[in-house]
């Protein structure tokens, strides 16, 4: 008992800075009152959306507060809990362990549960602030919907079309009165000819940009469009003049907002005016050069769209009708916002204008559908003839559903319908005109420009750019940036599988990790491969067998590595990969097998790289030994790949296994009465006389036997390379020709006689039905 107590007492004095400084490092005080403040507010639910807004952020800030003080100790909790791991399992019930084990068990216990202590503050504030974000974004999303879905008064019933007209002309007169206003009194004029300088020039600038821009711009794209077909700096340029055709304009749109507030033009309706005019503009003018991008003018320029020449009008006018009427609908949605008279007007205004863009969708859509079918007529079945396609069926829904839904009163639903399907539509085109311009790009860079659009560079490019886009059109749909960082910093954290947590962190590590491994294995393959094997007397076989073996632990040692650097752990998946391991037994035994021999082959090298073999009636070179196959060169240059399975368990012959010597054979026929004798040594000594027979063993000529038609006999002889043995056959043929040739001795060929048994079928028959004597044949 003494000796608990004190061991408790020293515990509590040794924990107590600990306990102090841990302090420092808890959970402010002022998150309880941020907390309940926040609770109030979702559960009153009476907070306007800026408000839930400005909440939402200062719980993100917490949040973030707590992710931070998560890891808190987090290098002297992993000491003490290593510490207590060495240790060992504490006793089962009924057992003891040594007095002095208790009482540092007992002490570093005491350490973990005070360095622990705001860890997990921290983790139950981090969920409670993670919770009122969920909530509060519910309840904004909840609010979301019932706007999209709250049905107006229709605008089919004439009865609203009245008070829509009065509504809206009461605003553009209040918009008049409010922009001639610094003209009324002698003050208000005076100041604005105080501005007059600067008004000028703003004028002049504005002027120059809207009207004269275009054609300093246009006479640029002419020289540059000469040497469009062939250049990719030109088509660069080209881009280049477009987007200063797009920009200019709109930097005068904004000077020319700027006039009336500098006369000192003031009031509610004229500031949301402004705001909305270069807006719209914008609207106009990014219509207008979209539409120049997905259908130029110009035959020779090439098309985002498969477009044949003479639809591209079509295109090029429903694509900048589309922009005027969405800069109208932008125009409209300035003028309800902060009118309380918005009501009267909004929904017939944008029933107006749906059924104008309506129709123009639905001209679209059968000008997309009907090119698209064209193209894949024509056997063009590639990605844009069959987006055409789809585009097309979308427009024509879209355009025709949009318009029914804001006559009906879901003014918000249409509205949510057909502009992101505008916008989405405007964005593909932009994604096209980038993708373009990395391959322009890239074609000016490796000045190939003929095969600049089949290089995998900036395929992969544009690739990459398409899936960053996803993000835009999430938001042209209505998804709130909050909600996408919300779902990006989840993806940074990562996802619990198990007893591990995968996240990019993770990922990025485990790839730089293998990465540097892969590189030192190729290091030490070269190393050993250029300045070690050559010094040593290994054989190629030898030489091949220590470089694959480097090859295969270095990767797998740099794997692993990876693995653990990454902190994946992979104990969790053992059940996995035990399932995975009965499936690799029945499903995938043929690999398997062929991965095993491979090891055998590298190991026991019955084969090696440069041997002639001949395996299930292939004969060839060995070129390769890889992991599952072996690589045989034929002697027509045919690669044959062998599985390593065959090469084990089938019967090989490996002519070169050993040494390069190998027996050739070249039988001899000579004439029947020729001296045999002096046939076997004219034959001796023409196959001692070659350079490639060995002559220890000396080479044998035998007498075979009597053929039918010649006297056989045999040369066998060996040679230094057995790779000679064609060459030196044919060599040795010649020595015999010429040599039989000098001595007059006959090499037979087949002779046959034919006899007729009844040559009388072959001839004519004479009138008494008797074959003609002097037609008959000659027999031997």
């Amino acid at each position: 008992m003494r000796r608990l107590l004190a061991a408790l007492l020293v515990t509590f004095f040794a924990s107590l800075p600990l306990a102090l400084s841990a302090q420092d490092d808890g959970v402010p005080a002022e998150w309880s009152i941020v907390s309940n403040r926040a609770a109030a507010v979702l559960q009153s639910g009476q907070a306007s959306d800026e408000a839930l807004g400005a909440l939402r952020a200062e719980l993100v800030d917490w949040r973030a507060r707590f992710q931070a003080l998560r890891g808190t100790n987090s290098g002297r909790i992993a000491t003490v809990q290593s510490s207590l791991d060495a240790l060992g399992d504490p006793p089962a019930e009924g057992e003891s362990e040594p007095a002095e084990v208790a009482d540092r068990r007992a002490e570093l216990t005491a350490d973990l549960e005070v360095l622990q202590a705001p860890v997990r503050s921290a983790e139950v504030a981090f969920n409670s602030a993670d919770g009122l974000i969920a909530e509060t974004d519910e309840l904004i999303a909840n609010r979301a919907a019932e706007a999209l879905f709250r049905q107006e008064a229709a605008p089919l019933n004439p009865v609203t079309w009245w008070p829509a007209v009065t509504s809206a002309g009461a605003w553009f007169v209040a918009l008049a009165d409010q922009t001639v206003a610094p003209f009324a009194t002698a003050s208000s004029r005076a100041y604005v000819q105080s501005q007059g300088v600067q008004i000028g020039l703003l004028f002049a600038v504005a002027l120059v940009l809207l009207f004269r821009s275009g054609t300093w711009l246009n006479r640029l794209r002419d020289r540059l469009a000469v040497h469009e077909a062939t250049s990719p700096i030109a088509r660069l340029g080209l881009l280049g003049t477009s987007l200063g055709r797009l920009a200019l304009p709109l930097i005068g749109l904004v000077a020319a907002a700027r006039i009336p507030q500098l006369i000192g033009a003031e009031g509610p309706i004229v500031g949301v005016a402004l705001d909305a005019i270069p807006v719209m503009g914008a609207a106009i003018l990014i219509a207008r050069w979209l539409s120049m991008q997905a259908f130029p003018l110009r035959p020779d320029t090439p098309i985002l769209f498969p477009v044949a020449e003479d639809n591209r009008a079509e295109g090029r006018f429903h694509a900048v009708l589309i922009g005027v009427l969405f800069a109208m609908a932008i125009g409209v949605e300035a003028m309800a916002e902060g009118d309380p008279a918005s009501d009267d007007y909004r929904g017939v205004i944008h029933f107006a204008i749906a059924v104008m863009t309506g129709l123009s969708l639905l001209r679209l859509g059968q000008f997309f559908l009907r090119e698209g079918l064209s193209a894949r007529d024509d056997g063009d079945g590639g990605f844009w003839a069959q987006l055409m396609r789809l585009t097309g069926r979308i427009l024509m829904v879209v355009g025709a559903v949009s318009p029914l839904m804001i006559g009906a009163g879901y003014v918000n639903l249409g509205l949510a319908i057909m502009w992101p399907t505008v916008m989405s539509l405007s964005l593909i085109v932009v994604i096209g005109v980038v993708q373009s311009a990395v391959f322009d790009v890239y074609a000016a860079v490796t000045r190939r420009a003929e095969t600049a659009r089949d290089a995998l560079a900036p395929t992969l490019v544009g690739f990459a750019l398409a899936v960053a886009a996803m993000p835009l059109f999430a938001l042209i749909w209505g998804v709130r940036e909050q909600t996408l960082l919300e779902w990006w910093q989840g993806f940074l954290d990562g996802y619990a599988i198990g007893g591990t947590r995968l996240s990019p962190t993770s990922f990025l590590t485990f790839a730089v990790v293998f990465a540097l491994g892969y590189l030192l294995t190729r290091l030490v393959k070269g190393v050993l491969r250029t300045n070690v094997l050559p010094k040593t007397k290994l054989d190629t076989g030898g030489t091949n067998a220590i470089l694959s073996g480097t090859s295969y632990v270095g990767i797998t040692l740099a794997a692993l590595l990876a693995i653990t650097t990454a902190g994946i752990d992979l104990s969790g998946l053992a059940i996995v990969a035990g399932a995975l391991s009965v499936g690799v037994g029945f499903g995938l035994q043929t690999i398997v097998q062929n991965f095993v021999s491979g090891i055998i082959l590298l190991i026991e090298r019955p084969i090696k790289i440069g041997d002639w073999v001949a395996v299930g009636g292939i004969e060839g070179f060995v070129r390769q030994i890889s992991v599952r196959s072996t690589r045989i060169e034929t002697f027509d240059r045919q690669d044959v790949i062998v599985p390593n399975a065959d090469l084990i368990s089938g019967v090989v012959t490996n002519y070169t296994l050993g040494n390069a010597t190998g027996r050739v054979l070249v039988p001899v026929g000579v004439a029947y009465g020729t001296d045999t004798r002096r046939v076997e040594a004219i034959l001796r000594e023409i196959t001692e006389a070659h350079p490639m027979v060995v002559l220890n063993p000396p080479p044998t000529i035998t007498f075979e036997g009597f053929g039918a038609d010649s006297q056989d006999f045999l040369i066998r002889a060996v040679l230094r390379d057995v790779l000679w043995k064609v060459i030196v056959k044919s060599e040795i043929n010649h020595g015999i020709a010429e040599r039989f040739r000098e001595e007059g001795i006959e090499i037979p060929f087949a002779q046959r006689d034919v006899w007729l048994r009844n040559p009388e079928v072959l001839q004519p028959q004479s009138p008494e039905g008797q074959p003609d004597a002097k037609d008959l044949p000659e027999t031997t």
